[in-house]
């Protein structure tokens, strides 16, 4: 079984090979798609999509941990990476190692990805340093919805523009082994990737990435909520589940199930 690791990612960008990212947050889904992709990001998108919060502020750590750890049980190779949630990274430098660590140890991650630029970039180097590989993401950080009002797309002035050019720059120099960059025009994701020497990782921000990330549920037509631009749905699997639901009580009730290939004799 080949496995993915930092290494892995690192060396794909260098031969020009496309990354592949999905959310995963349960064994059976890990059991699934783990063979195919490169890496599973226990993402606090869980919040919205498993947990029915209005968005990932809610999530705590031990929610990350618990599916990550179900995700690992699952899992035939790609590289895990668990989202360090809100608060649990942004108080201290302290409090940071220690949680990150906790989503290594316990849930048994190998990489955890903290949102937000040149204000967490301490909390960065001392994740770093203590042997944990960190992946940023910059762009439109769902962790500061409070911040930005809304769901946008960041880095459209110049001065945004910069701020997140810099912002990877730095990160990069912190030590992250990769960048997630989540819906930012298309060319200021193209100079940052270009800009680079660690992989960038996009979801919403265009072609050009080292990499691509959807949520597994979006893509697969499953969460039904809201759908983002960005996503492309490739089944209708939420549509299937219904029409099989339907047609189970439709045969309990009609007495056609169970028949005779279900029964013990």
């Amino acid at each position: 079984m080949n496995k993915t690791t930092v290494a892995t990612i690192l060396e794909k960008k260098q031969k020009n090979n496309k990354l592949t990212m999905l959310t995963c947050y349960d064994y059976i889904m890990a059991k699934l798609i783990s063979k195919d992709v490169d890496m599973l990001l226990v993402g606090d998108s869980l919040g919205n999509v498993q947990l029915g919060y209005e968005n990932t502020i809610p999530v705590t750590i031990e929610n990350i941990i618990y599916h990550t750890k179900a995700v690992k049980r699952g899992n035939s190779g790609a590289l895990i990476v668990a989202d360090m949630p809100f608060m649990s990274y942004e108080a201290d430098i302290k409090s940071a190692v220690i949680n990150a660590g906790r989503i290594i140890k316990e849930g048994r991650a190998q990489v955890v990805k903290i949102e937000g630029g040149s204000e967490i970039i301490k909390q960065v180097q001392a994740i770093v340093n203590a042997k944990i590989p960190v992946m940023g993401h910059l762009g439109l950080t769902p962790q500061a919805i409070n911040k930005f009002g809304e769901f946008k797309v960041q880095g459209r002035n110049k001065e945004d523009a910069l701020k997140l050019i810099n912002d990877a720059k730095l990160l990069q120099e912190a030590g992250a082994c990769a960048i997630v960059l989540e819906a930012i025009p298309e060319d200021l994701a193209k100079e940052i990737t270009k800009t680079l020497t660690i992989p960038t990782i996009g979801i919403g921000a265009g072609r050009y990435c080292d990499g691509q990330v959807l949520v597994v549920y979006d893509m697969l037509g499953m969460f039904v909520d809201f759908t983002p631009k960005f996503v492309k749905k490739y089944a209708n699997v939420g549509q299937i589940i219904q029409e099989a639901v339907k047609n189970y009580i439709d045969e309990v009730k009609e007495g056609k199930f169970p028949e005779e290939g279900n029964i013990y004799k």
